[in-house]
């Protein structure tokens, strides 16, 4: 199934759709922008005909898919929660050890934008030329923290990624659950691809939380389903750990990630995601991250909201 955007927990019924989703995002002062941007669509963009791939996507030799989650939380009153032994457990694996965790990806308190030029010598990462070397992007300041994106390196990190996968809310969209050798061989495919999908571990004031995976879409099987343009990015998260779920980090580091995306790609005219039109919290999330619905494309494994993120419209949504 290709890969959506961010999980949440538990199944979202397609019941609202994307109408619910924007009625939320709406609130917030989006609607006036958004209706802006759609004025600017390619012809054809809102109500795009599915084509008939060569290949599904799930056939990428570039890059290996999944699908998508999101950090969103519940409106149930929490008041008279009583926390389970076996919550607290969870909770507690998850806490990451400090000093483990500045040995491995470092501290970033100050976030010190990286050069745009080519990759220094020795760059971990040379093959990643499709997207501008994420690797060599640098942290950015949230209002969360300092945020990093770090590219994956499996003996460091599949034993997390493989336990973030197994989580319920995360399985029933990546659909990557299982033994670690699942994971792997998802991340493996892109890690010896030609660059076009770089997968990353996001790291918080120094602590790993979510899985990124930053791919060039118009070079991707989605392409064939939408009217892309040249350098068009697109994005897939999933937070992590429980403990940073139902704070809306989801919608604060998709709208950092995208705006860094179009800092660090000049090239780069729009940031694109594709959650599963179902997950209507998924797309509220990226209508608070300031993309726009742009289209409904039927892709082989699921049908999605097509969500838009404009260079000339970072300011304003």
């Amino acid at each position: 199934m290709p890969p959506g955007a961010v999980a949440l927990p538990g199944a979202v019924a397609r019941a609202g759709g994307v109408a619910a989703a924007e009625t939320e995002a709406r609130a917030g002062g989006v609607a006036a922008a958004e209706a802006e941007a759609r004025s600017g669509d390619e012809p054809g963009s809102r109500d795009q005909p599915c084509l008939a791939p060569a290949f599904g996507v799930d056939q990428d030799p570039g890059r290996a898919t999944s699908r998508g989650s999101d950090d969103g939380g519940s409106n149930e009153d929490t008041m008279d929660l009583q926390l389970t032994d076996e919550f607290l457990a969870l909770v507690a694996a998850e806490t990451p050890d400090a000093a483990g965790t500045e040995r491995e990806y470092g501290r970033h308190r100050t976030a010190v934008p990286a050069p745009l030029g080519g990759p220094p010598a020795g760059s971990r990462m040379p093959y990643d030329d499709l997207l501008d070397h994420v690797a060599d992007w640098g942290p950015t300041d949230t209002p969360a923290g300092v945020f990093h994106l770090v590219p994956v390196r499996l003996e460091r990190d599949l034993p997390l990624i493989s336990r973030w996968m197994n989580d319920p809310a995360a399985a029933e969209f990546w659909e990557l659950s299982g033994p670690p050798g699942v994971t792997e061989d998802h991340l493996r495919a892109q890690l010896a691809g030609d660059g076009r999908s770089v997968p990353c571990v996001g790291v918080l004031d120094g602590a790993p939380m979510s899985y990124w995976e930053i791919y060039r879409a118009d070079l991707d099987p989605l392409a064939r389903h939408y009217p892309a343009r040249p350098h068009d990015t697109g994005l897939h998260l999933l937070v992590g750990g429980v403990t940073h779920r139902g704070r809306g980090l989801g919608s604060l580091l998709l709208r950092a990630v995208a705006d860094l995306v179009l800092a660090r790609r000049p090239s780069c005219a729009r940031v694109i995601a594709e959650p599963d039109i179902r997950n209507t919290p998924s797309v509220a999330a990226f209508l608070t991250a300031g993309f726009r619905f742009s289209a409904e494309v039927d892709l082989p494994a699921k049908r999605a909201a097509l969500m838009v993120r404009d260079r000339p419209l970072r300011h304003l949504l």
